[in-house]
């Protein structure tokens, strides 16, 4: 069930609303109404599957809020249920904060909305003040009086998704989650990590591919412009990333040893990675190097992990590129062999201009042209790179931002670009250069040509 929005609140929204319903996703869609026959019937205009219909029921929101009785809310409520039947459209009621409202109360208003046929009774954690042992007994209580009972939790406490599923522990039946916990205040519950503890730990069944969570996290953290810390659970970059020795050497042996084991990155849609850090361990960063088909001695290894680890108590992020640039000069490799070796970049833009670049380069020898058009001067430049390689290799940026710039007008700006193959493999680097999109140019050769070093180290 998708719950779309609130038609009533703007006709924005409500045309909104309207487009997803015509959309006709494998999903129903449901649309949020308070207990106002204009706001159901905004609902009924756009023709959703369900109406979600709600009002405050705790003394305080009675009180100060509605400043209603007890029972003129029961009233009311009751006759919003009826009235989204009476069109023939399921019909979810929630009594919003539920968790501060006194349970016999609670538990009168429920049954009397279930007597008009409400299909669902919700309990909302309104303001975050419950706990998993509240959730589980208050879910309990309202069981006795409802079969279909449905939670929605909010994260002030950092609670959201451990009351989520303690209600679901208690007999809910459906729970209400948003992608990436995005929501009100501190936001709701998390869909991914609500789904993986159902699935990984309690062996529930559920109809939904958990292999598209890390791409659809990635999807709406881009459209949304929250960006997630790196620590988020199943979703985060470092959710399935290892550092520390002792646990690089654990998982490379058997990823069991420092991962849940009932939970895999292949299950979510992300990836296990090996990282260099000041905590990184000798195993850890032969896995890394073998990778580039790089083999240093014990005696080049020890330095390279010196030079890493001294690299790291700086503060500085550790790239791939960051460790083989420090692995090339430490074996003594080649550092002007590269596959793709960029010799012209240019690029126009101004206040009537389409962002336009222009690119020559040589790829293995080749030299090959391209250019392409963008939203601004970086994306022309970066499509302009993709264009030329297009039958070496599809890739896609994952990552770029813009990490260190040095003060004035000629400041020098530090680029870190990731980007992924079509085989899924995953390769960061960067570049620093007064011009972003040169260092942006430049960043993401530098990781192309990881990938080509790869490829060619393999195959010798």
């Amino acid at each position: 069930m998708i719950e779309a929005g609130f038609p009533a609140s703007s006709e924005w929204e409500k045309e909104m609303v309207k487009k997803i319903v015509e959309e006709r996703p494998k999903a129903k869609v449901c649309g949020l109404a308070r207990i106002v026959k204009e706001d159901i019937d905004a609902c009924l205009e756009v023709d959703v599957d369900m109406i979600h219909v709600f009002v405050s029921t705790s003394d305080v929101q009675l009180r100060h809020v509605l400043k209603k009785s007890r029972e003129e809310v029961s009233k009311e409520a009751v006759e919003a249920v009826e009235y989204v039947k009476d069109h023939g459209v399921a019909c979810m009621f929630s009594a919003m904060d539920a968790t501060r409202t006194e349970m016999n109360y609670l538990k009168e208003i429920y049954s009397r909305v279930i007597e008009a046929k409400a299909d669902i009774v919700n309990v909302p954690d309104t303001v975050g003040i419950s706990t998993p042992f509240h959730m589980f007994e208050l879910v309990r209580e309202v069981r006795e009086v409802a079969e279909m009972v449905d939670v929605h939790c909010h994260n002030d406490f950092g609670l959201a998704v451990a009351n989520t599923i303690s209600g679901v522990l208690a007999g809910a039946r459906e729970v209400q989650v948003t992608v990436n916990g995005i929501g009100e205040r501190a936001g709701n519950a998390d869909l991914a990590q609500t789904v993986m503890i159902l699935q990984s730990i309690f062996g529930a069944k559920m109809n939904i591919k958990t292999e598209l969570l890390y791409e659809t996290s990635k999807l709406v953290e881009r459209y949304s412009g929250i960006r997630l810390p790196p620590t988020t659970p199943i979703v985060g970059e470092n959710a399935f990333s290892h550092e520390s020795g002792i646990h690089s050497h654990g998982v490379l042996q058997n990823y069991e040893t420092f991962e849940p084991g009932v939970m895999t990155p292949e299950m979510v849609g992300h990836r296990r990675r090996i990282v260099a850090g000041k905590h990184a361990g000798r195993h850890g960063i032969k896995a890394i190097l073998s990778e580039y088909g790089i083999y240093p001695s014990e005696e080049e290894l020890n330095e390279i992990m010196r030079k890493v680890k001294e690299l790291a108590s700086k503060g500085k992020h550790v790239t791939d590129a960051d460790l083989i640039a420090i692995a090339e000069i430490t074996c003594e490799m080649r550092r002007d062999e590269r596959p793709f070796v960029l010799e012209e970049l240019s690029v126009m833009t101004g206040n009537r201009i389409t962002p336009t670049a222009v690119i020559r380069a040589k790829i293995k020898g080749e030299e090959r042209r391209g250019a392409e058009i963008g939203v601004g001067p970086v994306d022309a430049a970066v499509k302009a790179v993709r264009s030329i390689l297009r039958d070496q290799m599809d890739i896609k940026l994952r990552d770029f931002r813009i990490e260190a710039i040095t003060g004035g007008s000629d400041a020098l700006g530090e680029v870190v670009i990731g980007i992924e193959d079509d085989k899924g493999r995953i390769s960061t680097a960067r570049s620093a250069h007064e011009d972003i999109v040169m260092a942006s140019v430049e960043a993401m050769i530098n990781a192309i040509n990881r990938l080509m070093m790869r490829d060619e180290k393999k195959s010798d």
